[in-house]
């Protein structure tokens, strides 16, 4: 990410006057064109106002600050600002880097994946954290990761193994957590264990025998929907501009 922090010291009998010109055009405009706005404060002297914008990266910036002035809406700001006189005394533009993230997002993304091989066999570890059970492989997805690129790193670190994703076979919100499970296929590889997992294999699943392995209630649909072979299409994007990054058709049951 990449941060704008500008700084305006007004005269304070103007604050009025300079909070009505920024929610009335400044802030639309900017945000109808991409820009988020993190936050707005006024010191306590009433002589200081620091805005903190965020964007993707800094030509991400660029882009969006050249369709602003291009605006009516700003060519409207400009006519009011006038208007309205001197409303600040200097303004300083400084060039933000976060050094790491610090707060917690309210929804918690994991991904994991019902991986089978050319036996119908399917992928399966034990973590140390949770050694009496069996279950599907994969783990969080980080920050601007999309959900296919996560679980295909995640069940490599995890199992060794290459896998081709199909689609998803289901959604499933625990709390503050949201689990999606994809369907997919062994592509290469050898089962090996990691600093996470202490086993590795490939199991026969099937309906009389799944409770022996999965043995958390909230694993066990996640499995059992997954068995079924139905899943539906699944996309990967990003916007401005619209790229699409990857598709996935989902398939039948038959198919």
């Amino acid at each position: 990410m990449f941060y704008i922090r500008e700084t305006f010291q007004i005269l304070p009998e103007k604050v009025s006057d300079c909070n009505e010109l920024f929610h009335k055009y400044l802030l639309p405009n900017q945000l109808k064109n991409g820009a988020k706005l993190v936050g707005r404060w006024l010191t306590d002297a009433e002589d200081e106002i620091i805005t903190i914008w965020e964007y993707q990266s800094f030509e991400e910036y660029l882009k969006i600050e050249e369709i602003v002035l291009r605006d009516e809406m700003y060519k409207h700001s400009q006519s009011q600002f006038q208007k309205l006189g001197k409303l600040y005394i200097d303004y300083r533009k400084d060039f933000l880097t976060p050094t790491g993230a610090y707060s917690s997002p309210k929804q918690t993304v994991t991904v994991s994946g019902y991986i089978t091989n050319e036996n119908n066999e399917t992928l399966l570890v034990k973590t140390f954290w949770r050694a009496d059970t069996w279950e599907l492989p994969g783990g969080g997805v980080d920050d601007e990761e999309t959900l296919d690129v996560a679980l295909c790193r995640e069940i490599m670190e995890e199992t060794g193994i290459q896998v081709k994703l199909q689609g998803v076979t289901g959604v499933y919100s625990n709390g503050s957590t949201v689990s999606i499970v994809f369907l997919g296929k062994y592509s290469g590889g050898q089962p090996k264990t990691s600093n996470e997992t202490n086993d590795v294999r490939f199991i026969k699943l099937n309906s009389a025998n799944v409770h022996q392995y999965i043995k958390r209630g909230k694993f066990l649909p996640r499995v059992v929907d997954a068995m079924k072979g139905k899943c539906i299409p699944y996309e990967a994007f990003k916007v401005r501009p619209y790229e699409l990054l990857n598709r996935l058709n989902g398939i039948g049951e038959n198919e």
